[in-house]
């Protein structure tokens, strides 16, 4: 993971990961897509840690797409056309590896997510933010629609709203964000960091097998038919029940104890 582009710091079970481009408000060039691609690579097999924080450092967490570096790539013969296929292909791949992570993923914002940064919110299985952050997918602005950012988006907020955001290139408030679904948490600034770990460690204090199955199933569900969704939840709490650290933590909760969990 090169080091300069994204910092990993773990503690008690929760992983943070920092962008850190604060000159190009952690835009998305290949290089850090290439070292989240890296980081959430490892993280799926890291059994160490139950919770993943990722945060920006800087003014923004994220401006979306480095626009510099997608002009720059225009003067190839091809006009920019494969680095094109390949920088959203490579995106696409990155944002689909979050809710595959065995491990809850939360995004901290502060200041601008836009466009791709946005989409990388929104990607994310829980959001908190600064309550002077501001969320767009703003690409219509320069004449990009931000159609794979959408795809993230129109699966966390209402469709009329996505479409506004997208049609406008607008931004909404964390505050409509929250009123909208794609933020769970606000808090002023300088406590951001402070809510956002208290909700990592109530999660990591969890029974960590459960709430990977409980992930996994939560997506696997969301796109069936009702009858499949609950066959399959069905059998996924059949499947869990009989774990001894399940059995262990309904008799501690009967008991009024604390579980003695193996996890």
């Amino acid at each position: 993971m090169p080091d300069h582009l994204l910092h990993r710091h773990d503690e008690d079970g929760i992983a943070t990961l920092t962008l850190n481009s604060p000159a190009s408000l952690n835009a998305l060039s290949r290089a850090m897509l290439a070292a989240l691609e890296g980081a959430f690579t490892a993280l799926a097999t890291d059994a160490t840690i139950r919770v993943v924080i990722l945060a920006g450092e800087g003014r923004a967490f994220c401006a979306g797409h480095d626009l510099k570096e997608m002009q720059a790539a225009r003067t190839a013969p091809d006009k920019g056309a494969s680095f094109y296929a390949d920088l959203f292909a490579q995106c696409a791949r990155v944002m689909q590896m979050i809710p595959a992570l065995p491990q809850p993923v939360i995004a901290r914002v502060h200041g601008l997510a836009t466009a791709a940064g946005c989409q990388l919110a929104a990607s994310c299985d829980m959001v908190t933010a600064a309550d002077t952050a501001r969320f767009g997918v703003n690409g219509v602005n320069i004449g990009l629609f931000c159609s794979t950012p959408m795809v993230a988006l129109t699966r966390k907020i209402p469709p009329a709203l996505a479409f506004e955001m997208l049609t406008t290139g607008a931004f909404i408030s964390a505050a409509r964000a929250r009123e909208a679904g794609l933020v769970n948490r606000v808090a002023p600034p300088d406590s951001l960091a402070d809510e956002t770990l208290a909700l990592a460690r109530t999660i990591a204090a969890k029974l960590t097998a459960a709430v990977k199955i409980g992930k996994r199933a939560f997506y696997d569900q969301a796109t069936l038919p009702l009858a499949e969704a609950y066959a399959l939840t069905g059998a996924v709490m059949q499947e869990n029940i009989a774990w001894r650290d399940t059995e262990e933590g309904i008799a501690a909760f009967l008991e009024k104890r604390t579980p003695d969990w193996t996890r």
